[in-house]
């Protein structure tokens, strides 16, 4: 049994999730991802290992993404995007776009992860090659195998950002 002293304190905790302001009480020490999911119903972000070797629960913390399973979401500082608020129905994200164009998803668990992960990189790589592609990428796991789709979708997407 915990003593009072170990026991995680419940805080407030102020958050700016895909342009929206929230506030919830929760545990101090309770990861973002569960905030997002069960607390804020954001349900876009997936809980696939919880100790950062999926990806699945990948977001972004102002537009740097971050696995949501290893920050508790009182140390967030920062808006954080979603795979919900990356782009709209009307305008999809230009990766979002290409996933869809070039049929990545299989089952879908990992896409989100998948394609927060790619929307970072290209923010801090506008036009990455086939290695810079792996190795951002490699934290993101698929259990189907469709990296080949990914990167043609992700250097699909890079060109279409610099067309912009």
């Amino acid at each position: 049994m915990l003593d009072e002293q170990n026991r995680a304190k419940e805080c407030t905790v102020k958050l700016t999730v895909n342009g929206t302001e929230h506030e919830v009480d929760v545990e101090d020490d309770m990861p973002l991802l569960w905030v997002l999911r069960d607390e804020l119903n954001i349900k876009g972000v997936k809980y696939g290992c919880g100790v950062a070797q999926c990806g699945a629960c990948t977001v972004h913390i102002d537009g740097v993404a971050v696995l949501s399973c290893q920050i508790p979401a009182a140390d967030v500082d920062g808006r954080i995007t979603t795979i919900e608020g990356l782009g709209t129905t009307e305008t999809l994200h230009a990766v979002q776009a290409a996933w869809i164009e070039y049929q990545v998803a299989q089952c879908g668990y990992c896409q989100p992860g998948q394609v927060m992960q790619a929307a970072s990189l290209l923010s801090e790589i506008p036009n990455p090659t086939d290695a810079e592609i792996d190795d951002a990428m490699s934290g993101n796991l698929c259990r189907c195998g469709t990296y080949l789709r990914m990167r043609a979708a992700i250097k699909a997407a890079a060109t279409k950002l610099q067309e912009a």
